[in-house]
């Protein structure tokens, strides 16, 4: 087996193309967009390059591409983070087990006692985690994977450290009043102020949005506080797929409380673009959103600050969010909920109380050193 580094346009564009012909005849997989997976890797835009780096490698068998792997580490709290993702490879453990050794020993030599994966270069809202139950409808910059890799990482010494499970609530069937009496409780509070998002007021909710997230999961070992301009980055960027009625913020005694932020499921678009976004994929998206191509939501983050946390606010924003969406735009029949961690068994209630089903799971693994 050959070992290559991503260092040229070449390298690139194989790394990219590879998944593609990897996945080809397989009806369930969305190819991501090009620029996103670029994005990640470019100093320029991924500002986690400034506490730490990327690497990526193609391993090759007879001149042909048989695995793909990216490693990456990031220093939080004096804490050098290692990681890997982006990883793709043919059903051989030989292979797998190749790519993980050179992802570990560039980690060991950089100061890393141990990689998580498959995991992103970034947040947790993408490209975190490996799927292992329900091989379908993957979301837009979600992990796809076929059902050997679990045995790939598990052969190699992986341990699961935490598992994500996304649920799925039908439009029609969400049984919203089952919480309706709390909720209504919350709404009744002249302590609490319920609003959705306002795109002529983009920079007050980032504002907002950067001083919720930032105390809502601070308490995370790995958190890594958000800044402004990152998060009115995302809101531009998000744009073209968002709903103002899909995106509520809740404030108590007007401070900045909780959001729940819903998009588009854009996936059902960019599974016709095969991962181009460039003139003639702008078309067809414009053509394939105009023509109602999109009836579905994805819950992309949902966080209330911990001092309001269990008083009734996440209830209140699950309301706002489907009674808006029902009344307003009628078109979407079903709704992704964002992953929730088995470490928070409080929204995993909450979440089959309304009606939601789990549809996905995705296992984060660790490798110690």
């Amino acid at each position: 087996m050959q070992v290559k580094e991503v260092i040229n346009f070449l390298d690139q564009a194989e790394f990219i193309a590879f998944p593609k012909r990897h996945y080809k005849g397989n009806m369930d997989y969305i190819s991501s967009l090009d620029k996103d997976i670029e994005a990640v890797f470019d100093p320029k835009i991924n500002k986690n390059f400034l506490q730490g780096e990327a690497i990526r490698w193609i391993v090759s068998k007879d001149q042909k591409t048989v695995g793909i792997i990216a490693a990456f580490y990031k220093l939080t709290n004096s804490e050098k983070q290692g990681g890997i993702g982006f990883f793709d490879c043919i059903n051989n453990q030989e292979v797998a087990n190749k790519l993980f050794k050179i992802a570990a020993e560039w980690l060991k030599e950089k100061g890393c006692e141990y990689m998580d994966g498959p995991i992103n270069f970034g947040e947790r809202d993408k490209y975190w985690g490996l799927l292992v139950s329900g091989f379908k409808n993957p979301s837009y910059q979600e992990n796809f994977n076929y059902p050997y890799y679990q045995e790939l990482f598990e052969n190699a010494g992986f341990k699961k450290i935490f598992e994500q499970t996304t649920s799925e609530v039908n439009m029609q069937g969400i049984q919203l009043e089952r919480v309706a009496k709390l909720a209504e409780r919350v709404f009744n509070n002249p302590s609490y102020r319920f609003e959705h998002y306002k795109a002529k007021e983009m920079n007050k909710y980032a504002t907002d949005f950067i001083e919720i997230y930032n105390k809502a999961w601070a308490q995370r070992p790995d958190f890594n506080a958000i800044t402004l301009d990152r998060i009115e980055s995302t809101l531009v960027s998000l744009n073209p797929i968002m709903i103002e009625e899909a995106i509520w913020f809740v404030y108590a005694n007007n401070e900045p409380a909780g959001f729940f932020v819903n998009v588009m499921d854009v996936n059902q678009i960019f599974k016709y673009m095969n991962g181009k976004m460039g003139i003639f994929g702008k078309v067809k998206f414009l053509y394939y959103k105009k023509f109602g191509k999109i009836n579905r939501l994805r819950g992309i983050v949902f966080g209330v600050i911990p001092a309001y946390q269990n008083h009734g606010l996440e209830t209140g924003l699950i309301m706002k969010v489907f009674e808006s969406i029902r009344m307003h735009h009628a078109q979407y029949t079903a709704a992704e909920l964002s992953w929730i961690g088995d470490f928070n068994p409080k929204m995993h209630s909450l979440f089959e109380a309304v009606g939601a089903k789990p549809t996905k799971i995705h296992y984060t693994y660790r490798f110690t050193f």
